[in-house]
């Protein structure tokens, strides 16, 4: 059985996952899409990984812009 942590972990990695999909079908480098919303590409890196998750209103704007 899993606990809160290893869900959630879980999640963010499938988020992570999820985004750098999206970012890919627009043939987008992370260095491009960290432009875009006005961060590091670092930051891209670990949202896809699902190390960091971006805060809420860049999410709402990724969620537009996809």
């Amino acid at each position: 059985m899993f606990n809160r942590k290893e869900a959630t972990d879980m999640d963010q990695k499938k988020t992570g996952s999820f985004l750098r999909e999206l970012r890919k079908e627009k043939q987008l480098t992370q260095e491009q899409l960290a432009e875009r919303f006005g961060v590091t590409n670092r930051s891209v890196s670990r949202w896809e990984t699902g190390s960091n998750m971006p805060n809420l209103s860049i999410l709402v704007e990724l969620a537009d812009f996809y």
